[in-house]
């Protein structure tokens, strides 16, 4: 073992952290020049051409996966940075970023004879001494020695580094979720129950809704500045009791926001935000149609004009919440030409009354309906999520967001809610990754196994250290890419982190599972739901498949 791991001084320490940023940089180069190497190959004519990039799946989502990994890596060693004088905050994040390391690494190797990538070149890297040392913080007795020291202090989390504000807010709603979700999380999931009133309105009251809806409309968000932090904060929290019965209470508020923020008129700026931040109005968004899945600009529900607005007809599919919403945001096409793609796209905000239940039926006076069922799931239950019908439903033209001047712009409108939505959906991702952390440790100090807890072995402390750090690397990268969005930039980061955290939950709640070995199968206990719920963190707001290669890899391929 390296000389450098049984260093304890703070000053080493940072020494470590400050090159495993500079060598997870070069490591970042050698995937971008293979971003490089696929934009070469996508020229004719000198132009870059979109469709030769489908000759490049394989290869295209492994980069973006890999820059995702290397992404969260260098926020957990910065993080580690700012507390460097935490010898065991610093030791994992540099296991984290060893384990990373070498994972991109192995992958660049696999892709190496399809790309500029030399393998013997790659190889040589393992013999570079600073990468053997970061390396070694990989090693058994290293991940051993950390486990211990988790298991004996039972630390369930590493030290926060948001301000007084932020922490105040992480505690209020992290005692919320303790006395008011995780009591009614596991009866909503098996008997597949409504959200009830008793989650609803405290959350409401504690201004739940109102994370991403500025001051003078009555949320919290700052007039004059952005704040996506907040929203992370009591994301995570939220999610940590359950996912669908109160860590997605903000999703659909959050898009609808930060669209009508985007495209909306004065008036339906000032109608609509002030209800949703009050709770006094619940949303859903209707996107997704049978036939489209994330391919929005596909969208086919048909809008067409009549006295005094418009009337929908066609189908929508995977709408969460929409039978006890008030609210639902619906893109649909105002324009029948096809060819105009997303161009032909507008945003209507449709009003109806709330149903409980499976199912719903919303007839109006002039004849229209809407019928709503909702569509059975593994996990994710609480809000549930509707197949709907639109057979000739008006809705009147002041519903059109940004009503004339907004014709036609519906995508734009979606676009700017899904970035929020997507690193939402990353603290969602976080906090069921925290929940199952909890229960692992708790299970791992407690169970007896061969006259030993099962703390005490040497694989569980290392699974143990690995879910701590990820977790953590997660949680980091969420602040890091909320700081941009922020700032008006981060589009593609916030695809980034939500590839990385929904990849992530599915290993951590796995295992949490595997820890508790039988009894995590069963349903009486909570890893189970875990592990049912973090199924769907990959698919939904983007699956990770069209994060990959539609939004991440094509605009580094395109900045190459």
């Amino acid at each position: 073992m390296s000389g450098i791991v049984q260093q304890t001084g703070p000053e080493e320490y940072s020494s470590q952290l400050a090159i495993a940023l500079v060598e997870l940089d070069l490591l970042r180069e050698l995937v971008d020049s293979s971003f490089r190497f696929i934009k070469s190959h996508c020229r004719e004519n000198n132009r870059f051409e979109k469709n030769r990039l489908d000759d490049f799946q394989l290869l295209s989502y492994d980069l973006a996966v890999c820059v995702a990994e290397i992404s969260a890596a260098k926020s957990l060693l910065k993080y580690a940075l700012k507390l460097s004088k935490n010898k065991l905050v610093a030791r994992i994040a540099l296991v984290f970023a060893g384990d990373n390391y070498q994972i991109v690494l192995q992958r660049l190797l696999a892709r190496s004879e399809e790309s500029v990538g030399n393998s013997m070149e790659l190889l040589g890297l393992y013999e570079k001494p600073s990468v053997r040392e970061l390396l070694s913080y990989t090693a058994a007795q290293v991940l051993e020695q950390i486990g211990r020291e988790i298991t004996g202090a039972d630390i369930a989390r590493l030290p926060s580094t948001l301000d007084d504000e932020k922490e105040l807010m992480r505690e209020t709603f992290y005692r919320f979720t303790n006395d008011v979700v995780v009591p009614l999380a596991e009866e909503i999931h098996r008997q597949d129950q409504d959200i009830p009133e008793a989650i609803i309105r405290p959350a409401a009251e504690l201004g739940c809704f109102g994370t991403c809806i500025p001051e003078r409309f009555g949320g919290l968000q700052p007039d004059n500045s952005s704040d996506s932090l907040g929203m992370i904060v009591v994301t995570e929290e939220l999610s940590r009791g359950s996912l669908g019965a109160a860590g997605s209470l903000i999703t659909r508020p959050e898009i609808a926001a930060r669209a009508l923020l985007a495209g909306g008129t004065e008036k339906q700026k000032n109608k609509w935000l002030p209800a949703l931040a009050k709770g006094e109005i619940l949303c859903a968004i209707s996107i997704t149609e049978p036939n489209t899945g994330s391919d929005v600009a596909a969208v086919s529900l048909k809008a067409t004009p009549t006295k005094g607005g418009w009337l929908l007809n066609g189908s929508k599919t995977w709408c969460t919440f929409a039978g006890r919403s008030e609210l639902i945001v619906v893109l649909a096409r105002t324009n029948s030409d096809m060819t105009l793609g997303y161009k032909g796209l507008s945003m209507f905000l449709l009003q109806k009354v709330s149903y409980l239940g499976h199912s719903f039926r919303h007839e109006q006076k002039r004849g229209g309906s809407l019928t709503g069922k909702a569509i059975p799931t593994l996990g994710y239950r609480g809000m549930h999520s509707y197949d709907l019908f639109f057979e000739d439903y008006f809705v009147p033209a002041e519903n059109l967001v940004g009503e004339k001047k907004g014709e036609g712009k519906g995508f734009y409108y979606t676009m700017a809610g899904f970035s929020g939505g997507r690193i939402q959906t990353a603290a969602r991702a976080t906090g069921v990754m925290q929940a199952a952390y909890e229960k692992a440790l708790s299970y791992a100090n407690e169970r007896v196994v061969f006259d030993k807890l099962l703390g005490e072995f040497q694989l569980t402390q290392v699974k143990l250290v690995r879910m701590l750090a990820t977790i953590t690397a997660s949680r980091q990268f969420s602040y890091d890419v909320a700081s941009l969005l922020d700032e008006g930039k981060g589009q593609m980061e916030a695809s980034l982190i939500k590839l990385f955290a929904c990849r992530a939950a599915e290993w951590i709640t796995r295992e949490a599972m595997q820890i508790h070995g039988g009894m995590g199968y069963a349903e009486e206990n909570a890893v189970s739901r875990y592990f049912a719920d973090a199924r769907v963190l990959s698919i939904f707001e983007g699956t990770e498949e069209v994060l990959a290669l539609k939004v991440i890899a094509r605009e580094l391929i395109a900045a190459a």
